[in-house]
């Protein structure tokens, strides 16, 4: 695993690099001169390392079939460059790329037409360019692989710092903002002028009207900022996101299980933790959802239709290869089911996440945000904190028992008190009636 992760770091930084060659070129075209349009000093781009290498880990499976691995390299391309692009206006309180300007974007971060660009672009470099990178590397020495790895992490991490830390400072130092308060200034003292005038004139007219005004707008003011102080969780808040991800959670299993009971006739735990029905991928699913399109819920439902079809169904896949390469088991497997993809995902199930988007979008999340901001604030963020406190425990726990649930069935024995607490506590038979349909991989 070591080894694996400094091969990583080495892909991270060859496919920045890569792109950030791709960057140049699409500008060198398109302005006609050359522009670094990194956000690094450096000559690299990292959102197109960490695409390339949550593809390689996700999909790279998928590299017999060009089609699929496209459309999942478009979307991992989509997700990472929405929450990118959020996060970087978050911090930095500006737009490093906008597409506002093509059909079907979500809020300028993305659009179809490019994601489906990127993604025929990254299909093209893991069928015929990335089968070479493998064995280069394996070619350099292990010591050598792991020093050069290290020695660019520190460069690349500097670098960042230091180009975080200038951009923070222009924005306190920069003229424009001078310029703005100033003009801010002058529009200020001319409104006030009016403003004044106006109120003597009404004051020599009405002697009564400025002491009660006054007082009534004051009340107004105060009325409104209390009112909008109580509101627990207000729009698409951090505590918000916490109660959705366990209200999804909870609906998302408690489904599942009837589900199973309408079409197999058997009622079975679908949890994906120890403690409590709750499915973490329906959660995660949900904030994601939320997430991207939250602001868009007035769109055609055709277009959120196809939005989580494709997204969820990339979504489902990314979770069943993390949790075989992470835990060496299968929690779910469609090979018997009609238009499947290696069992990992169906054309029928990503129906239903298409199906569960438009509803989750159009109904059930107006309802649940409506009925989350009327929580009271003290207790609705005390809540908010012993969920996640509760959730984090119960998957360590849930981690921990489904690695030594794998490690039982290949014959290890317990070698610490740690997997003896395991062994006594989360023993076969529990692990059974919980997970009932997992798979351990030899």
């Amino acid at each position: 695993m070591v080894q694996t992760i400094f091969e990583l770091l080495w892909y991270f930084f060859i496919y920045s690099f890569i792109g950030w060659c791709a960057e140049i070129a699409y500008a060198a075209i398109k302005h006609r001169k050359f522009m670094n349009r990194g956000f690094l000093n450096g000559p690299l781009c990292p959102v197109y390392g960490v695409g390339m290498v949550l593809i390689l880990l996700f999909f790279g499976s998928l590299k017999g079939n060009f089609v699929f691995l496209a459309l999942g390299c478009s979307v991992m391309a989509a997700v990472v460059e929405f929450f990118t692009g959020a996060l970087m206006e978050k911090v930095f309180r500006c737009k490093w790329w906008d597409y506002s300007g093509y059909k079907h974007n979500i809020g300028g971060y993305i659009c179809p037409q490019f994601s489906l660009l990127w993604g025929i672009g990254a299909a093209l470099i893991i069928t015929f360019l990335h089968p070479f990178f493998a064995p280069l590397i394996g070619m350099i020495p292990s010591l050598l692989v792991k020093i050069t790895a290290v020695v660019l992490l520190v460069a690349a991490a500097a670098d960042f710092v230091s180009v975080t830390g200038a951009i923070l400072q222009m924005e306190r130092t920069a003229r424009i903002d001078e310029i703005a308060a100033g003009m801010q200034e002058v529009s200020n003292r001319l409104g006030n002028a009016i403003f004044n005038g106006i109120r003597k004139r009404m004051t020599k007219a009405f002697p009564n009207l400025e002491k009660e005004g006054e007082n009534a707008l004051a009340e107004a003011f105060r009325r409104k900022e209390r009112v909008k102080s109580l509101v627990f969780a207000q729009g698409c808040s951090f505590h918000k996101l916490v109660w959705l991800f366990f209200i999804g959670a909870f609906l998302g299993d408690i489904t599942e299980t009837i589900f199973c009971r309408v079409t197999a006739g058997v009622w079975m735990s679908r949890s994906s933790v120890i403690y409590g029905p709750f499915s973490i991928v329906w959660g995660i699913g949900v904030v994601v959802l939320t997430m991207m399109l939250h602001k868009y819920r007035d769109k055609d439902d055709r277009y959120l239709f196809i939005f989580g079809t494709v997204v969820g169904g990339a979504y489902e896949y990314a979770c069943s290869v993390f949790t075989e390469m992470v835990f060496g088991t299968v929690f779910w497997d469609y090979s018997k089911i009609p238009f499947n993809l290696g069992g990992r995902i169906n054309l029928l199930y990503c129906f239903f996440w298409g199906l569960a988007s438009v509803l989750w979008i159009k109904n059930v999340y107006p309802f649940l945000s409506r009925w989350i901001e009327k929580i009271p604030k003290k207790a609705g963020t005390v809540i908010s904190w012993l969920f996640l406190l509760f959730m984090t425990v119960n998957i360590v726990l849930s981690g921990m028992a489904l690695g030594r649930y794998s490690d039982r069935y290949a014959g290890k024995p317990a070698e610490n008190s740690v997997e003896s607490f395991l062994d006594s506590h989360y023993p076969d038979e529990r692990m059974e009636r919980v997970y009932p349909n997992a798979i351990i991989k030899e």
